[in-house]
């Protein structure tokens, strides 16, 4: 029997004034953060309700000139003297922890705040193209009421549709669907030069449309995208079965034979249609399977309908956790409300920054102002509190090959101790062309669990808290830890998503992901020298003036030529 390693031995850390103000920041959050909050999210309905009633005549005609704005624009810029070609978006309007440092060194601007509109929706060929600013509220609460939704509709409701394709998304049906890029169907972009492709799977721009996600907007500038859509039901019936079991290991089986089938069985009417696994410590989990159902069939059975959205109800991820007292139970959740679950409590992360936020008396009073504005949250954070929040918290996705997943636990319990896990199966795709995230290869031939013939099964462990040892008063790298689990990664086939803290090297970086489709593609399409490289951009810390400087003069760039060569740890 496998046996759940034991924490890493700690000694005590001394607090410092940094502890008392992210102990009190609650303060700032409830008199400051959640109004401004409530004033954003009512300016971004006026702003939804206002497209909304624009013909998609009007729509496409504003988003041509728009586009034409943005070519002005590039034809002013002069690669001598101005800086790489940015976005326009202030540093703190991100969802993740990674701080967008390279924004505080030269760069040329791009507005691209106009990009905020859902241009069509065509039921006929089952597509909806939305602007890279859309995000996926707005998304939902137009489709749902028809009927209709993207396969893959990530959790919080702030992710946008380029965030998610230039970076990384997925979401409980992603183990029939793959990330939320491989939903996209085209991408529209606007090149360095100024020229503006449409790029599919099997067009000139192939390679360009591959290359795309995970680049984080350093091939061209996404102006939109074309993303299938699925006919859905009005509610999800979701089954909450808990888990008791003596190591990892055992939740870890049990999570695996909740959804996955044998090697080869390609009838995804066979599969259930959601899956999420959510662990609360070593030894007990809940996991959960949902099939969209009709409204007829949930009114058939009213006593197990759950309408979850409402503010003054408990926060999804303590609600399932009641399985491990009732034991195994069902109800019917309204489909968008089971789409955006986990947004009121961001998983469990406003535990952290609203410590009673999840008691009724505050859900009754306040939850209607819930979530915080991630926006808010990071514009409000002094530098000391960000230093903090990168060495003492951890907020990390990681992407491994299904079969390994009970190691990759025993990784984190035994490092970080993060606890509650949220695991979600993704399917990773074999593509015409290597991609930067690509399946192990010949894994086709281990006939393994989960794996079909043309895709392999991953899981996404998500790890959003502060671990163990900081809970606990005690010592605690937060940077090495990270480099220790990156090191993890690459040694396993693993990959770290990029809105996170990363510490890899250049090198590291080329060793954990693809660059030789990528690098093509910028060269290609002239991306070097304009647009500043997906590693310059994710690396962590401040971006100086000779690192800008240096990047506008690369011509040929080459960060995987030595991938086997041996690392440093």
């Amino acid at each position: 029997m496998c046996v759940t390693a034991t924490p890493l031995a700690r000694t005590k850390r001394k607090k410092v004034w940094v502890d008392y103000l992210v102990q009190f920041r609650w303060v700032l959050i409830i008199f400051l953060v959640l109004p401004i909050s409530v004033i954003l999210y009512f300016l971004d309905y006026v702003q939804e309700v206002r497209s909304h009633r624009k013909s998609y005549n009007q729509r496409k005609k504003e988003h041509d000139e728009n586009i034409v704005k943005v070519i002005n624009r590039l034809k002013k810029r002069n690669p001598s003297k101005d800086g790489l070609i940015c976005t326009a978006r202030n540093p703190w309007v991100t969802v993740g922890m990674r701080n967008v440092e390279y924004k505080r060194a030269r760069h040329f601007d791009i507005n691209l705040s106009a990009f905020c509109n859902i241009l069509e929706i065509n039921q006929d060929t089952m597509i909806i193209k939305c602007e890279p600013l859309v995000n996926m509220g707005q998304i939902t609460k137009v489709t749902v009421p028809m009927n209709l939704a993207p396969p893959v509709v990530p959790e919080l409701d702030d992710l946008t549709v380029g965030g998610l394709i230039n970076g990384s998304g997925l979401e409980g049906s992603s183990h029939l669907y793959g990330l939320f890029a491989d939903i996209v169907v085209a991408y529209e972009i606007v090149l360095a030069d100024g020229r503006v492709v449409r790029a599919t799977k099997d067009n000139e721009f192939s390679d360009l449309f591959y290359a795309v996600p995970w680049s984080q907007g350093t091939l061209g500038l996404l102006t939109c995208a074309e993303i299938k859509l699925i006919p859905i039901k009005e509610y999800v019936k979701l089954t909450y079965k808990p888990v008791i079991g003596n190591t990892l290991n055992d939740l870890t089986n049990a999570y695996i034979d909740s959804f996955s089938p044998k090697f080869g069985d390609e009838d995804d009417k066979k599969t259930t249609e959601f899956v999420e696994t959510l662990i609360y410590n070593p030894h007990e989990a809940v996991c959960m399977t949902g099939n969209y159902a009709s409204r007829n069939e949930a009114k058939s059975d009213p006593l197990k309908i759950n309408s979850i959205g409402w503010w003054f109800k408990p926060w999804f991820y303590q609600h399932a956790q009641t399985a491990l007292e009732k034991g195994e139970f069902v109800e019917y959740i309204p489909t968008r409300e089971y789409y955006h679950r986990h947004t009121r409590s961001y998983f469990w992360e406003n535990k952290l920054l609203l410590p009673f936020a999840d008691q009724w008396w505050f859900r009754f009073l306040l939850g209607w102002m819930m979530p915080p504005k991630i926006s808010i949250l990071k514009a409000t954070q002094f530098e000391a509190i960000r230093n903090y929040y990168h060495n003492m918290h951890v907020l990390q996705d990681l992407l491994v090959p299904l079969y390994k997943l009970s190691d990759a636990l025993e990784w984190a319990h035994r490092e970080m101790e993060v606890y509650p896990i949220w695991l979600c199966p993704h399917r990773l795709y074999k593509h015409p062309y290597k991609t930067m995230v690509y399946p192990e290869p010949g894994f086709e031939q281990q006939c393994r669990q989960g794996d079909t013939t043309y895709a392999q099964m991953y899981t996404d462990i998500g790890l959003y808290y502060a671990p163990g040892p900081v809970l606990r008063g005690e010592a605690f790298d937060g940077s090495d830890a990270v480099s220790q689990m990156e090191h993890w990664l690459i040694e396993n086939h693993g990959f770290e998503t990029q809105y996170a803290v990363s510490e890899l090297s250049e090198k590291d970086f080329w060793r954990m992901f693809d660059g030789e489709l990528y690098e093509k593609c910028r060269r290609k399409y002239g991306a070097v020298g304009n647009f500043m490289s997906v590693y310059y951009k994710s690396k962590k810390g401040r971006k100086t003036e000779k690192e800008v400087q240096e990047a506008e003069n690369v011509q040929l760039e080459t960060p995987y030529a030595e991938l086997d060569q041996p690392t440093d740890h």
